[in-house]
């Protein structure tokens, strides 16, 4: 197909910065390269590029125009590759960010297995607790705690009735006791998430009928990176109230413990966000997949 080589010509180009580069990158003329840019910009009816004997440069139109392009190429060619195989194989890079916590100790795991599965899947990924920026950085998708306010974007449920645990080490319960309900946590140590300088030290709890509490806690230890949280918990310094998957190995094992598990505990759903449905490209669709039942699974085992 003529018009998916030429955008494959202009994306290359972009990434390479050089129109002989990319000729020889595809076993073809410098001519046949140019002819290429030529004929697209033709048929859009704009300047891609801004020309001159020493550089290649995208022009504002050309700019927009490489972010609508280059995901809907991958898709076509992935659809491409997929009928020409005669089978479902998945193959591409994936540009995902995710919460430190969440994307050290449950997605990494994770994803390693399934590249095992689809072998030919590259990964590229970001860990911040910073909310990831889906439209200007160079993401595909990002894993969110909590629905976006951004109504623009797509958000695809992994597991909607997550919640967070109030948790603490055993060797902090053995010197400080367990709170009996979230009102004594006032007088208990405890380790808070941060986030753009916002101190998130008031809690939310509900028990039955009753309305929901919001308790303010004493926070000895505050840090902007969820896994930093985690780690002071695990050593005793305090209670924390993170995300169950963050948490879920550490309960299981015994290394940290729930707490005033009579009370229902703040909801966090997990979303994969995307800033367009046209980038739900079919190895977009396998990993959603693949994610959301390993999170099922683990919820469930929680449950049993």
């Amino acid at each position: 197909m003529k018009a998916l080589q030429d955008l494959d010509i202009f994306v290359r180009t972009v990434d390479s910065g050089s129109l002989s580069a990319t000729a020889r990158a595809l076993d073809l003329t410098p001519a046949a390269t140019s002819a290429a840019l030529k004929r697209l910009e033709a048929e859009l009816g704009v300047a891609l590029f801004v020309r001159s004997t020493r550089s290649l440069r995208l022009t504002q139109q050309g700019e927009r125009f490489l972010e609508q392009c280059r995901p809907a190429l991958e898709a076509l060619q992935q659809a491409g590759q997929q009928i020409g195989d005669g089978e479902q194989a998945l193959r591409g890079t994936l540009k995902l960010a995710a919460p430190s916590d969440l994307g050290r100790n449950v997605l990494l795991p994770w994803l390693h297995d399934f590249q095992e599965a689809h072998p030919q899947v590259d990964i590229r990924l970001q860990l911040s607790d910073s909310i990831a920026n889906v439209y200007s950085s160079p993401v595909d998708a990002a894993f969110r705690y909590g629905k976006p306010r951004d109504s623009n974007l797509v958000a695809l449920p992994l597991a909607a009735a997550h919640r967070r645990v109030l948790c603490a080490s055993p060797a902090y319960l053995a010197r400080h006791g367990a709170p009996a309900t979230p009102h004594e946590l006032s007088g208990h140590d405890c380790l808070c998430f941060m986030l753009h300088d916002e101190v998130h030290d008031r809690w939310r709890f509900s028990l039955g009928e009753a309305a929901p509490v919001t308790v303010r806690v004493k926070s000895v230890n505050v840090s902007n990176d969820g896994d930093a949280v985690r780690r002071w918990a695990l050593l005793g310094k305090g209670i924390a109230y993170k995300s169950f998957f963050d948490i879920a190995s550490d309960l299981a094992h015994g290394r940290l413990l729930p707490l005033c598990t009579d009370w229902t505990t703040e909801a966090t759903p997990l979303y994969l966000v995307v800033p367009d449905r046209r980038q739900l490209t079919p190895l977009l669709r396998a990993l959603r997949a693949f994610m959301g039942e390993r999170l099922a699974t683990l919820q469930a085992q929680a449950s049993a």
